[in-house]
């Protein structure tokens, strides 16, 4: 497979809107390859392509696949896809996008790999952010749009810093020098079929790495180097102090003070992001004034509690949260930064994910006084009334369910100037309330 790769100058990217897709790309534009593609609409990123002179076809088969060497195709496209089915009949070879990364990371030294439910984007931008600071040559493919790098980062092969998606056990490809996993909350489980299957897959993912960096105390912690906050571990945070939501701690080493770290990020949950990070960065040998520079050049990444903007006087904080852990996280750095009353927007993000965890949303949506459901953000799945928006709103008390605008508006009557209102999933609520506010 390699060695196709190699020999292989233009790239067909099916789905390219993607922010793991366009990354991807992006990494063959800096290496000097040729790339085009094709997605369902523009985008955020499939402009910034545009604008790199890569051509991008929105509407029905693109006969340019068959003067592509290799195409790639996103896990969203179905096998039925028009250009799917174009690409096999040229004789294509049509790799899904796991696959391309894993042939990918082998041009690399060294490969760290971020695996978990969430923290993901975060912990793997906190990455590339510390070897920018350590000056070092690397490459960083992010699941999202960090401050300053974007979704993607590349100044050498000597080190390639990526997202592990458990989606479709797609991690299970990698086989990465260092094995970050940060949490292994059940998700996912229409691909997996149970929770013990699940860790089961993490810990595949851990043994095949070269060294495993694991949440002290977790389900498939190997007993390498754990990081950890309130528990023994190898990396924690002592001396923890916050202003504003924002943390300040030492990160302790093997029992030793290693450095400061000042969080420019929300959260209590990104001391365990930062302690990740900073665990991952010691094991290739960064030192200690890099990690903390690097983790307090960390200014956050879009759709992580970001602030978006004003609706009637209340700051509109956007976050990408869509399981139950996360809300939990999300809610609680709310909470802590909010003086008035807080007015949540909750997007559920595809039918399976609601009904297999349907009690956990219930219980961690129940405890808020002003929320809207929003209708699920279905994604690659069929209508379930099992897992829907609309049945998930009617379990939690002192709920309202919105299929539109309209509906949004109407629940915010009540938000006053100096409230805040929190808008939460991982699917297009993002655009939606965006432009609402013009």
């Amino acid at each position: 497979m390699k060695e196709l790769f190699d020999g292989a100058d233009s790239f067909y990217f099916i789905g390219i809107g993607g922010a793991g897709m366009s990354a991807l790309a992006r990494i063959l534009l800096s290496d000097g390859k040729t790339v085009m593609g094709c997605d369902i609409a523009r985008g955020e990123y499939t402009g910034a392509l545009e604008e790199r002179g890569v051509v991008i076809s929105y509407d029905g088969r693109d006969d340019r696949i068959a003067q592509c060497d290799i195409v790639v195709c996103t896990d969203a496209i179905k096998g039925d896809n028009e250009n799917v089915a174009f690409a096999i009949s040229c004789g294509k070879p049509v790799i899904p996008r796991g696959k391309f990364l894993a042939v990918l990371s082998k041009n690399y030294h060294t490969f760290i790999a971020v695996a978990g439910c969430h923290g993901k984007t975060t912990c793997t931008s906190m990455l590339a952010h510390i070897f920018n600071a350590a000056r070092l040559k690397f490459t960083a493919c992010i699941g999202g749009n960090d401050g300053r790098f974007g979704n993607c980062f590349s100044s050498g092969n000597n080190y390639f810093v990526a997202e592990a998606c458990e989606y479709n056990k797609n991690f299970l490809l990698l086989k990465p020098d260092i094995a970050v996993i940060l949490n292994t909350d059940a998700d996912h489980l229409e691909c997996y079929g149970s929770d013990e299957k699940l860790v089961e897959a993490y810990r595949q993912f851990a043994d095949g790495s070269k060294k495993c960096v694991c949440l002290a105390g977790d389900r498939c912690a190997r007993g390498e180097e754990t990081f950890g906050y309130g528990v023994p571990a190898d990396y924690t945070a002592t001396s923890v102090s916050a202003v504003g939501g924002k943390y300040s701690f030492d990160v302790t080493e093997h029992g030793r003070r290693l450095c400061r770290v000042n969080l420019n990020v929300y959260g209590r949950h990104n001391i365990l992001n930062a302690l990740a990070a900073a665990a991952a960065a010691r094991a290739v040998g960064i030192n200690a004034d890099a990690v903390s520079r690097g983790l307090c050049a960390f200014k956050g990444v879009a759709r992580r509690f970001e602030s978006i903007g004003l609706y009637g006087g209340c700051e509109v904080i956007a976050d990408y949260a869509h399981h139950p852990a996360e809300i939990a996280a999300s809610l609680r750095t709310a909470l802590a930064v909010t003086e008035g009353e807080l007015f949540v927007i909750f997007q559920p993000h595809t039918y399976s994910r609601t009904k297999n965890l349907f009690r956990d949303f219930v219980g961690v949506l129940s405890g808020i006084n002003n929320l809207l459901v929003y209708k699920t953000f279905a994604a690659r799945e069929y209508f379930d009334p099992e897992g829907s928006a609309l049945t998930l709103a009617q379990a939690v008390k002192k709920s309202r369910y919105g299929d539109c605008v309209r509906d949004i508006k109407n629940f915010l009557k009540n938000a006053s100037p100096g409230d805040k209102i929190l808008v939460l999933g991982a699917g297009d609520i993002y655009a939606v309330v965006r432009e609402m506010l013009g």
